[in-house]
């Protein structure tokens, strides 16, 4: 492992850095020295005076009936499957229902491509949603999932946006990004959007005024190489739309799935915090870093905080997606509190947009 010294820490602090800069950090810099520049890089946007923030909310899938056949979903069933569900707007309003009574501000609403859910099923929820609940915000709805209702509802990106955020869409997740290279994706979800799609739909997302997050799923088929690729198409879009509040990635979870049989070894934690680290300094235009808890557990989770992250994601009253895949982490919202609390830092709950809804002072 190279050591940095420090002419060359200040120019990684002061620079954009190439493709090969970045391949360079992850091979071949010391552990906790890439997280140490990642956490000086973090430092530009959020000093340590600033808290390290949460935000309560809620995974609910409408459905877990897809066509898309990903070969890393441990999720999802095939059309006709006796498995397969639609939720009814009641299960969904009951679900909603417990999350505002817990103080939770954001509802995660993802599922499948259901080959027979058209914009009209997706307009008659939001709309219900809001008028039931008005101060929820919906974080809704994958590109993958969106173009999928383009094509089942003969509509453009534009028009179908449109009146989904007609009917209370406030923001996308970056579901489905999975790794943005062709040669990965035809290999992990033949099925699913291309890259270009992906990008497509996120554009005109932002052009339309929707924020929404950026996501990487890693340590399946991949190169690092492939790894540092994706994160240059998402440098690229923001540098156009500016339209991503923040990146989030996440380790593959190898069971319960077709491609996790054929995976030897999965991505370790150092993996994860390496990638998480170059990502920091890799996207110089993304404010937020999110720490991956409910994939690598509460003590990476916590440690991601020294490697660039400044956010600790969702406390997830509820999720389905990686839990099916043999991976399960769940803690209550007070121990996330205390976990930040160890590292020195403030806490918030914050709401989608990253605006402060309440801070938890450290006790002496």
């Amino acid at each position: 492992m190279q050591l940095l010294t420090k002419p060359n820490l200040d120019k990684l602090l002061n620079k954009r850095i190439s493709k090969q800069e970045a391949l360079d950090l992850y091979l071949h810099t010391d552990l906790l020295e890439l997280g140490e520049v990642a956490n000086e890089v973090r430092k530009k946007f959020h000093p340590d005076s600033k808290p390290v923030t949460f935000i309560i909310d809620r995974n609910i899938n409408y459905t877990n009936v897809c066509t898309a056949a990903c070969r890393f979903c441990s999720f999802a069933f095939w059309p006709g499957d006796k498995r397969g569900y639609i939720n009814s707007y009641e299960i969904m309003h009951e679900k909603t229902k417990e999350l505002v009574n817990l103080g939770g501000t954001q509802l995660l609403i993802q599922g499948g491509h259901h080959p027979e859910l058209k914009i009209e099923y997706y307009e008659d929820l939001f709309k219900k949603l809001k008028n039931d609940f008005p101060g929820i915000t919906l974080h809704a709805l994958s590109p993958s999932e969106i173009d999928h209702i383009c094509k089942v509802s003969n509509l453009s990106t534009k028009a179908v946006l449109k009146r989904l955020i007609e009917s209370g869409l406030d923001s996308i997740p970056g579901g489905g990004a999975e790794i943005l290279v062709n040669r990965v994706r035809d290999i992990i979800s033949p099925l699913k959007i291309k890259s270009e799609r992906w990008l497509e739909v996120m554009e005109v997302a932002h052009s339309l005024g929707l924020k929404t997050t950026a996501t990487m799923m890693f340590g399946h088929a991949e190169t690092i190489e492939e790894r540092i690729e994706h994160m240059n198409k998402i440098r690229e879009l923001q540098d156009k739309t500016s339209g991503f509040t923040a990146f989030i990635s996440w380790t593959f979870q190898k069971e319960n799935n077709p491609l996790g049989r054929e995976i030897e070894k999965s991505a370790t934690s150092i993996d994860y915090l390496k990638t998480l680290a170059v990502s920091r300094i890799y996207l110089d235009n993304i404010v937020n870093f999110q720490s991956s808890w409910v994939t690598q557990g509460i003590g990476v989770g916590q440690l991601a905080l020294s490697f660039g992250a400044n956010d600790m994601g969702g406390t997830m009253l509820e999720e389905n997606v990686v839990s099916a895949a043999g991976t399960y982490h769940k803690v209550p919202i007070y121990e996330i509190i205390h976990a930040i609390h160890k590292t020195g830092r403030d806490a918030a709950q914050r709401d989608t947009q990253y605006n402060i809804l309440k801070t938890i002072l450290r006790t002496a």
